[in-house]
């Protein structure tokens, strides 16, 4: 390059110089961009088989899910046979002293149901039954009743308990004196028919 006149030397430098212009802008304008849309391509791909993943698995999954909702509906059926139907007044005794016998609870008042909503959506396919008793009981007796009884029937629910300390009267026991009073309210599901 030391023997090439100052001309030819600059028009060379310049072509050099033009060369490396026109590669990086080659890089820069398409190499990047479709490096750059070869990645997105790739992304998208491996989003779609995860998908597809996704859908074999619960394809391969129907007889499982389909094994639990017939667990789950006859489950729901069971239960529903439990809840109350035709004359409410009658089975909320019958079901109550039923449960009570191997509690030293005595319920003698029973109301007639409240009947109300649910009130979880819109089309919730149970209404709401309350029914206040009032008894007397030992207090530990009382909280071992209701207990007992919220888990033998998880569907209902005891709210506004409330209780007073027994009132002594002539001629009871001084047990009978230790005995609270209480009122309570019992919400069941009532199944109504379409």
């Amino acid at each position: 390059m030391k023997n090439l006149p100052k001309e030819k030397r600059d028009r060379l430098i310049l072509v050099g110089l033009g060369t490396l212009v026109a590669v990086a802008g080659l890089y820069f304008g398409l190499i990047t961009v479709q490096q750059k849309a070869m990645l997105n391509t790739a992304k998208a791909k491996a989003e779609l088989e995860e998908k597809f993943g996704n859908g074999q698995r619960l394809v391969g999954n129907t007889t499982t899910i389909q094994k639990g909702l017939e667990s789950a509906t006859a489950k729901l059926k069971s239960i529903e046979a439990t809840m109350p139907s035709g004359d409410m007044y009658s089975w909320i005794i019958s079901t109550v002293n039923a449960f009570k016998e191997n509690y030293e609870v005595d319920i003698p008042q029973f109301n007639r149901e409240v009947p109300s909503d649910i009130g979880i959506s819109a089309k919730f396919p149970y209404k709401a039954a309350t029914f206040i008793l009032r008894g007397s009981a030992h207090y530990h007796e009382f909280g071992r009743f209701v207990s007992d009884f919220e888990n033998t029937f998880p569907y209902m629910r005891i709210q506004n308990v409330e209780l007073e300390p027994g009132i002594a009267s002539t001629g009871a026991t001084p047990a009978d004196s230790e005995k609270l009073l209480f009122k309570i309210e019992v919400v069941t599901p009532v199944n109504v028919p379409n």
